[in-house]
């Protein structure tokens, strides 16, 4: 129900911006659907939908059409909207349930491990795996996930450097600082598999309009989302941080371009590198 409330308020809102400001349709593209279940991915399951429609118009019509459509986005509409809606609607967007008929209440594994409450209340690594914990719609289950890069991948719809270094520098780094007998004794194949880690790595950081169009440029971004969600999620109040990890770095992306196109024998920036 909600990846249908997405998509469809995320359709009406750039078919309502379009005839509004007599802009040639843009339907066909298909992008509109693309942020619609992108967003539906990072929100609880639970969520009421009427939450879910407002966040759907506020991805199209603030964060991509007031500054100019597809290609002109400087953050991902997605994310951006989920980050709207966490700072309107707190309780209900941290809101999570059990898999499963009986919809029972439930944390998270990183609220579990953010909590410091005992180890043996965390789920098996092979439920998170398989998608047998509760999270946002489209990150519990790595499976899932992992099959959906592969298609991109062999595809060449994306590239794997950008999310394989995002993915090594929060594996290294919750490895490093992560443990609580010391150095480099952190359980990072958990933080890993938990969360939305793979859901952003794979899916969201490697928008094309948002991060950068060099080899280099992509392995920078890859480890400064990295780094970000680390620190949040080691030291941050919130459990997650992949999110607002990928937000920040969207930011930079024209600064890391700048710096990472190389330049031609004539001395100036080679436009596409």
């Amino acid at each position: 129900m909600l990846i249908l409330v997405t998509v469809v308020s995320c359709v009406a809102a750039e078919y309502a911006w379009c005839r509004l400001t007599k802009k040639e349709n843009t339907l066909t593209d298909l992008s509109a659907v693309v942020t619609g279940l992108l967003l539906a991915f990072n929100l609880p399951p639970a969520l009421p939908p009427w939450i879910a429609a407002i966040g759907g118009v506020f991805a199209i019509i603030i964060v991509k059409q007031l500054f100019g459509g597809l290609g002109h986005n400087f953050v991902n509409p997605a994310l951006a909207a989920r980050a709207f809606m966490v700072a309107s609607w707190p309780v209900q967007m941290t809101s999570w349930q059990e898999p499963g008929w009986d919809a029972v209440s439930t944390a998270t594994p990183l609220a579990v491990m953010k909590s410091g409450e005992a180890a043996g209340q965390l789920p098996e690594l092979w439920d998170m795996f398989l998608g047998n914990t509760g999270g946002c719609i489209g990150e519990t289950s790595v499976l899932a996930l992992l099959i959906g890069a592969v298609y991109l991948l062999v595809k060449r719809v994306i590239s794997p450097e950008l999310p394989l270094v995002f993915i090594g520098t929060v594996g290294f780094m919750t490895w490093m600082l992560g443990g609580s007998e010391g150095l480099f004794t952190g359980d990072f194949v958990y933080h890993i598999f938990a969360g939305g880690l793979i859901l952003g790595a794979f899916f969201m950081a490697t928008d094309y309009t948002t991060s950068p169009v060099t080899f280099r440029g992509r392995i920078v971004m890859g480890i400064g989302c990295g780094l970000l969600t680390s620190i949040i999620r080691l030291y941050g109040g919130y459990p997650e941080g992949v999110s607002y990890s990928i937000l920040l770095m969207n930011l930079v992306v024209p600064i890391i371009d700048r710096y990472m196109i190389p330049e031609s024998f004539g001395g100036g920036a080679v436009k596409n590198a």
